[in-house]
């Protein structure tokens, strides 16, 4: 399945991707939570599926409406550091012996489309495209061979980072959570529909120009690692987030560097999963 979010920023309510069309969660029993993170709580997925199947209503046109952050009330955003090994490369750095895991807050989720809105203060605003994983039911302690057991699926990610104040804080909470800094989606897709998460490729361009292009076997510590190393001591919930990491190739180790500002378009997409399009618009625009 391909679970999705969609309205008004704040107002999104659930449905799913069928022949192109949205199929709202709230046309199919009025049993069903309205909200993607309720459904994988609640455990109606399955049931959710055989409704989808026997729909026979028109559904949505998804180029009417707005589609928001496929989890929009996610409860935690745990992002890894220097996690592949073209971008530990480019930095000129070893390969982490652990994980480094740091943490994006709430506020900055965002739809696939969504305008993304600058601070008024400089920050050398960057792209980072990231395979972002789903958790599906409650972890904790979970053994790397059982880690997948507990992803419900992954879509596209965009860790947008404000470099200046990641390199000048001495730690990365504000540059990594300003609002908006979290473009995901454009959709939730199920693990079943992916058949091999090392040949995932992850591309984001500026403009229409390429910056990075990698597969997903780039990875340090892959995601069941991942997973077992978070469990030992954060408990992750149905609906959480577990972002990736990024591969080679973005602005601020580009020579010169590259940083976004009003007016670009920043495009990321995974292969089997979909496309981010976000424009980069001003404080005050």
């Amino acid at each position: 399945m391909r679970l999705v979010s969609f309205g008004a920023a704040g107002q999104e309510r659930a449905g799913v991707m069928r022949r192109e069309r949205i199929v709202p969660v709230n046309e199919l029993h009025p049993s069903l939570p309205t909200s993607v993170r309720a459904l994988i709580a609640g455990g109606h997925l399955p049931a959710l599926a055989k409704l989808v199947a026997a729909y026979a209503g028109a559904g949505v046109d998804p180029a009417a409406v707005r589609l928001g952050p496929p989890v929009a009330d996610a409860g935690k955003i745990v992002c890894i550091g220097l996690n592949y090994k073209d971008h530990a490369t480019e930095q000129g750095k070893p390969w982490p012996e652990q994980p480094l895991l740091f943490c994006k807050t709430g506020n900055t989720l965002a739809g696939p489309a969504d305008d993304v809105r600058l601070p008024r203060v400089p920050c050398a605003p960057d792209y980072e495209v990231e395979l972002a994983v789903v958790i599906g039911a409650r972890a904790k302690a979970v053994t790397r061979e059982r880690a997948r057991d507990v992803i419900l699926g992954y879509m596209v990610g965009n860790d947008l980072t404000a470099r200046l104040w990641q390199g000048n804080d001495g730690q990365w909470f504000r540059a990594k959570s300003v609002d908006g800094f979290y473009p995901c989606g454009p959709a939730l897709v199920t693990a079943d529909e992916v058949a091999d998460v090392a040949a995932l490729r992850l591309t984001a361009t500026v403009n229409g120009a390429a910056r990075q292009d990698a597969r997903a076997d780039q990875l340090i510590h892959d995601i069941p690692s991942l997973i077992a190393y978070i469990t030992k001591d954060i408990t992750l919930e149905p609906g959480d987030i577990v972002s990736t990491g990024t591969p080679a190739g973005v602005g601020c180790y580009r020579k010169p560097p590259a940083f976004l500002a009003p007016g670009d378009i920043v495009e990321c997409a995974i292969s089997g999963l979909g496309r981010l399009r976000n424009r980069i618009v001003a404080a005050d625009a």
